[in-house]
């Protein structure tokens, strides 16, 4: 690839090296291969197995389970609740954008955080809140949500509404003020002016935090075993009954294409909606802010009751229970951690598990970001050639596909197609870093990518120019971008591997487990020590995972500002896909945190 950053024939200068070359080749095959060998073959070996299972195609499969009334009511289900947890998302991070981004006031910096961490918590711990706030000893028993659409929907607002808040904050805090300045010179209302001139250029925004919102809360699937009992399910929940219970993976088959279709069609709704109300837009680096006003209440007063209510209760609700057994207070859930709980529920002890989940996550993270960096180096090219141009649009989506396909179709995947050679992975401790960075990969390709795509390159021409080779022209120009970039992909790859449930929970052995499998055991185990260690243990993987994420935003800030999306050129630009895309990604059980 030239040095220039352009994919194909120069009109002048010198032809790529042969180290040029082979260096561009790697980073497009090896991230391929180990997406070939790692998703696409064992995804194919499952779905081959359950419609193709004597080698010939058959479909009938899909008649048979599209007729049963438990699958229309898991699939009513799934799309009900994440509708509802989609608009509820909406409608109270939109206030939230408007407080946190357009406003300023002492600690605002403190509360962005706060509606930050929840995204990056693991879906185990966010379930074992939720249910300690509404089942036996909550403070909601006496509301019978336990179990229910309600408390299940609760939750997963708790985890998307940073997303949305920040999504739609990032576009609202780079808009020209000065549209809004006219419209209300001409005499429009508050109201009016954010109606007619507001509403409209954060729509494109709001459609992407819809659309990744919808896709998070459609495939969960820690945070709905937890809470959602016998009666409420979703089509992973479903997908991992049907495999590890009845081994039905003609079934599980069937649910993974038609999960697949939903989140498809749902993101090309999605997309065809901000097609329709993207408008070219004057964005700004940061436009100024303004201190609150009066008008401002309503919106504070939503967002501070969101914050405290929805998202600093159900975690001070955790603490405080996990300080507590059989109604005393007590750190002996804390000192427990160091046995393997009542009845030995547990092979290995609570801080084993951690140390091995840190271990794995660390792994899962380095080869995440190492994948990663290769792929946006391609995609972040500008070629002129068109055919290139669709590989590299090809290249970008394919690295996406882990974000719409089963978390624990991918798990049951490995064991099929890993457990003999020349791959027989499965009993090894690499097994459980290489699933995860299947899905950490995407986040990362979407935390990199606008930075890199920000840079103009006539600056790589001009390093070219003045005699750079490539090597160093990658690490003049984009290396700094990276370096500031990675400070946050790095970040989410870290705290969502540590969180990681969904193919972990099909892959990690007894004697290895990590910290999430073991919080998940001790949920479903009898006896107060039990129950107490796993809300000791969910404590302990929030705090880590919260603190891994919060300190790499810190570096990042100290690296400098950051910021992708094409708003950082200035000039004129769609919408702002930097604060989306630093969100993207899986929570990591399947899509739920990608």
């Amino acid at each position: 690839m030239p040095a220039g950053g352009r994919i194909g024939r120069r009109t002048g200068g010198p032809r790529p090296g042969w180290g040029e070359r082979v260096g561009w080749t790697l980073a497009v095959v090896g991230p391929l291969a180990f997406l070939a060998v790692f998703f696409a073959w064992p995804v194919a070996t499952l779905m081959g197995r359950g419609l193709a299972p004597d080698g010939a195609l058959d479909l009938s499969g899909f008649g048979e389970v599209l007729t049963r009334e438990r699958t229309w009511r898991i699939l009513t289900q799934t799309l009900a609740q994440a509708t509802l947890a989609t608009a509820v998302c909406v409608a109270l991070g939109i206030p939230g954008a408007l407080v946190l981004y357009r406003r300023t006031f002492p600690g605002r910096d403190l509360l962005r955080g706060v509606v930050t961490v929840p995204f990056v918590l693991p879906s185990v711990v966010v379930g074992v809140a939720f249910h300690a706030l509404v089942t036996r000893g909550g403070p909601l028993e006496d509301l019978g949500l336990d179990g229910t659409l309600s408390a299940v929907v609760a939750a997963l607002v708790f985890f998307n509404y940073g997303l949305v808040v920040r999504t739609v904050g990032t576009m609202w805090s780079r808009l020209d003020p000065r549209a809004v300045e006219a419209a209300r010179a001409l005499g429009a209302s508050p109201i009016r002016a954010f109606a007619t001139v507001t509403l409209p250029a954060l729509a494109p925004a709001i459609a992407s935090a819809a659309s990744l919102t919808f896709l998070f809360c459609a495939t969960a699937y820690g945070v709905v075993l937890v809470l959602g009992g016998v009666g409420i399910g979703t089509i992973e929940t479903e997908i991992y009954r049907l495999t590890t219970q009845y081994l039905d993976l003609r079934s599980a088959a069937v649910l993974s294409v038609v999960q697949l279709g939903v989140i498809a069609l749902a993101l090309w709704a999605a997309e065809r909606a901000r097609a329709a109300t993207q408008t070219r837009l004057r964005l700004r680096t940061e436009a100024p802010t303004s201190r609150l006003r009066a008008a401002d209440a309503p919106a504070l007063a939503v967002t501070a009751v969101t914050v405290v209510g929805l998202l600093v209760a159900p975690m001070a609700v955790l603490v405080m229970r996990s300080l507590q057994r059989d109604g005393a207070w007590t750190l002996a859930n804390y000192t427990d951690l160091g046995t393997t709980g009542g009845r030995s529920a547990l092979l290995v002890t609570v801080w084993e598990a951690a140390t091995n989940s840190v271990s794995v996550a660390v792994a899962a993270a380095a080869i995440a970001l190492t994948l990663g960096v290769a792929v946006c180096l391609v995609v972040s090219r500008r070629p002129r050639s068109r055919a290139l141009a669709r590989v590299i649009t090809g290249l970008d989506a394919a690295f996406m596909l882990p974000l719409g396909v089963s978390a624990v179709t991918v798990g049951f995947g490995f064991l099929i197609t890993l457990a003999r050679p020349p791959l027989a992975l499965t009993r090894s401790w690499w097994i459980l870093p290489l699933a995860q960075a299947v899905v950490a990969v995407p986040l990362v390709v979407r935390t990199l990518l606008p930075a890199l795509r920000a840079i103009d390159p006539r600056q790589r021409e001009a390093a070219a120019a003045l005699g750079a080779g490539p090597g160093r022209v990658l690490l003049s120009v984009d290396g700094p971008q990276l370096l500031r970039a990675g400070g946050l992909a790095a970040g989410f790859a870290l705290a969502t591997s540590l969180g990681e449930f969904g193919a972990t929970s099909f892959l990690a052995r007894p004697q290895e487990p990590t910290l999430p499998v073991v919080v998940y055991r001790l949920i479903g185990s009898p006896g107060s020590q039990n129950q107490g260690m796993a809300l000791a243990g969910g404590v302990v993987l929030a705090v880590g995972s919260a603190a891994v994420m919060l300190g790499c935003e810190w570096l990042q800030t100290r690296l400098g500002p950051g910021r992708g999306g094409p708003a950082e050129t200035g000039g004129q630009a769609g919408h702002d896909d930097g604060g989306m895309a630093r969100f993207l990604g899986p929570r990591t059980d399947g899509g739920e945190r990608l």
